[in-house]
């Protein structure tokens, strides 16, 4: 390819030198212009996870990165690929130059939202593709040609097969939650893809962890890759205060969840099932308390808004699964509750790590039942995790505390767009997909 964009008269200028001592983005070799846009919109200062990366993946080297969500990942690998590729022709059409895989498309959406901006200071195209949407617009973009695809695995094999994309001219490939990938049976997928890019490409790894197949993807694809790692997700986080109430029964466990829901905070509630999270979702409303879920039998148009009445305070309780909430990153989240105790550490942590995010403080509650109580004082041993089991009823002052100020009732006809109420679609009033 052309060593620089033929398209566009674009060209970054270079970047100041910094005060002795600070690291600032262009100090680590971003480019004026991309500098300007983050200082624009509040990135004044980077984050430790993209100051120890951001020097060697803009001079193009391999990265293994053990970053936990909420630690600045994903601005750690899209300023790297929105300027090394700044610098190379257009993409023709079906063929892009630059690839990020993702596991869920709650992830490819978010990964989108940080790289657009970014391409826009550089003239580049940005499109994503996953499954559970009509496949039309994502073939219509690659027919006009984009510069970067933020993707799933499945629906991006899919439009392979169909000879609608060809990665034979990616430059650089990312491969955000690897671990997640590993989890969810993704990576032989994962290697049919990295095996159809160009084997002198750039390739960025992010994982919390390399068991589960992990360790081999990066033995076979990653080129001498230099690791960093900053705050894992699978080691307890300082600002995360963990604590695990023993209930009665079902029926204090359910009054001290309403109670947890009711604050003005932002809080996510977990469920072992979709059918328990749709169901909690829906007593929440039901109770004046506007709440969405998030749970893999709804739409992505209903996932979509539930996750936008969250992220942006319209909605301040969410009842996810774990699968279905892997990956976001919502920052201002002081409360996670394990409603149902996961089966295993991993999720514990995962689970866990949508709060106290970017250095920020947060709560993790876990409710137990009796019968409980020894699975779960073995689950917090592996997670690494001290938290003493108390006994707790619903009207506990610890309760309360938790709660912070109670928000004002709505009543259902005043819900927002996106929460859960009885009788409508999943995730939406007046969906009805």
């Amino acid at each position: 390819m052309a060593a620089h964009r033929t398209s566009a008269s674009h060209r970054f200028a270079s970047g100041k030198t910094p005060a002795a001592g600070e690291a600032t983005f262009t100090s680590l070799g971003v480019d004026s212009d991309l500098a300007t846009d983050l200082d624009s919109r509040g990135f004044t200062a980077p984050f430790p996870i993209q100051a120890t990366t951001l020097p060697d993946t803009l001079a193009g080297r391999d990265v293994l990165g053990r970053g936990r969500t909420g630690s600045g990942k994903t601005l750690a690998f899209s300023l790297p690929l929105v300027q090394r590729l700044a610098q190379q022709d257009k993409a023709r059409p079906g063929h892009p130059i630059g690839l990020v895989l993702a596991p869920t498309r709650e992830l490819a959406l978010q990964i989108a939202e940080v790289i657009e901006p970014l391409a826009r200071v550089v003239d580049m195209d940005v499109t994503t593709i996953f499954g559970g949407v009509s496949a039309k617009p994502q073939e219509k973009a690659l027919k006009a040609g984009v510069d970067v695809v933020v993707a799933c695995p499945g629906r991006l094999l899919d439009l392979m097969g169909q000879g609608l994309i060809e990665l034979d001219e990616v430059e650089i490939t990312v491969l955000d939650e690897a671990d997640h990938m590993a989890d969810l049976g993704f990576l032989p997928n994962v290697r049919r893809i990295l095996r159809a890019t160009p084997q002198r490409g750039q390739r960025m790894l992010f994982s919390a962890t390399l068991d589960n197949g992990v360790d081999t993807l990066v033995k076979e694809f990653l080129h001498n890759p230099l690791q960093h790692s900053v705050d894992p997700s699978t080691s307890p986080v300082d600002a995360m205060a963990h604590r695990v109430w023993m209930v009665a029964d079902k029926t204090a466990k359910d009054g001290i969840v309403r109670r947890l829901a009711s604050g003005e905070g932002q809080r996510i509630l977990f469920t072992r099932t979709k059918h328990l999270a749709r169901r909690l979702a829906r007593k929440l409303v039901q109770a004046g308390i506007p709440a969405v879920e998030l749970q893999g039998n709804m739409s992505q148009n209903a996932r979509e808004r539930a996750m936008r009445a969250f992220s942006t305070g319209q909605v301040h309780v969410m009842v996810a699964t774990d699968i279905a909430a892997r990956g976001i990153d919502v920052s201002g989240v002081e409360l996670v509750v394990h409603v149902d105790p996961p089966a295993e550490h991993k999720a514990y942590l995962h689970r866990s790590g949508r709060t106290a995010r970017a250095g920020a403080a947060g709560s993790v509650v876990t409710l137990v039942l009796p019968e409980q109580g020894r699975d779960v004082q073995v689950l917090l041993k592996k997670a690494r995790i001290r938290a003493d089991i108390e006994r707790i009823r619903p009207d506990d002052d610890a309760v309360a505390a938790l709660v912070g100020r109670v928000a004002d009732a709505v009543a259902i006809e005043d819900m927002p767009e996106g929460v859960a109420v009885k009788g409508g679609s999943p995730g939406g009033r007046a969906s009805t997909g």
